[in-house]
């Protein structure tokens, strides 16, 4: 009997510790899974999305996302200091004159010194001239600034109605199969629903994405053209008093 007893005793000891080691492997496996990240998981959906219109989504990301990258290098290098350039130009009409001030506007970068030097350069003939001449060279400027900006927004737009057109035919596909089979069965259509959805969603993201970067471009470009219009502005005013 105390064989007995001790033989199920160990027997009971040895199906816990299995019954443990079952828990912890089977954490282990869904700490694993979760492990994966956020990347994989977009992966593998990506993947399951088949290659047709997802490889056009991606194409439309990469693109927009290159435009977008490009325009926000090109704006922060047109952002000047207008404040700073504006008392660097004043100065320099009071000790040099217009020579003196359209070299510094020659050493300052961005589309305020370009229109600033435009319109010294006409300084010599009279106030209207130079206000025209800022006046054209600042539409110049901003068309600079809105280059290819244009192209993002088509990609905000195109890249969900890719996603949605994915969708209507991975639908037809699905019916397509439900006719074929003459049956409503729930494993022939799931399939081809997810990869239509999942064309959808990929198709919002990328718009979502390239939205935030459009608005942050178009901030960008508001401001520096509000800081193009201020400083023609007083551009003007000191060429006034200068004349005086």
């Amino acid at each position: 009997m105390v064989i007995g007893t001790v033989n199920a005793n160990a027997t009971t000891t040895v199906a816990a510790a299995t019954t443990t080691v079952a828990n912890v492997a089977q954490e282990t496996n869904e700490a694993a899974a979760e492990d994966l990240g956020f990347h994989q998981e977009l992966k593998k959906r990506f993947i399951e999305g088949g290659p047709g219109f997802m490889g056009i989504v991606l194409l439309c990301l990469i693109l927009g996302l290159a435009i977008a990258i490009e325009r926000i290098i090109f704006l922060n290098l047109s952002t000047t200091n207008s404040k700073k350039l504006t008392q660097n130009v004043e100065d320099a009409l009071a000790s040099g004159g217009i020579e003196a001030a359209k070299e510094v506007c020659r050493n300052t970068k961005g589309p305020v010194a370009s229109i600033f030097y435009q319109g010294l350069d006409r300084a010599d003939e009279d106030i209207d001239a130079a206000e025209k001449a800022v006046v054209a060279y600042g539409g110049v400027q901003m068309g600079q600034l809105e280059k290819n900006v244009s192209w993002i927004s088509l990609f905000i737009a195109l890249a969900p109605m890719l996603g949605f057109m994915g969708t209507v035919i991975g639908m037809i596909q699905a019916f397509d199969k439900i006719e074929a089979a003459g049956d409503m069965q729930p494993s022939l259509v799931a399939g081809g629903i997810k990869v239509a959805l999942l064309t959808t969603v990929f198709g919002l993201i990328v718009a979502i994405i390239l939205q935030i970067f459009y608005n942050y471009i178009i901030a960008k470009i508001d401001s520096i053209v509000n800081d193009m219009e201020d400083s023609s502005i007083t551009l003007m005013d000191l060429l006034v008093r200068h004349k005086k």
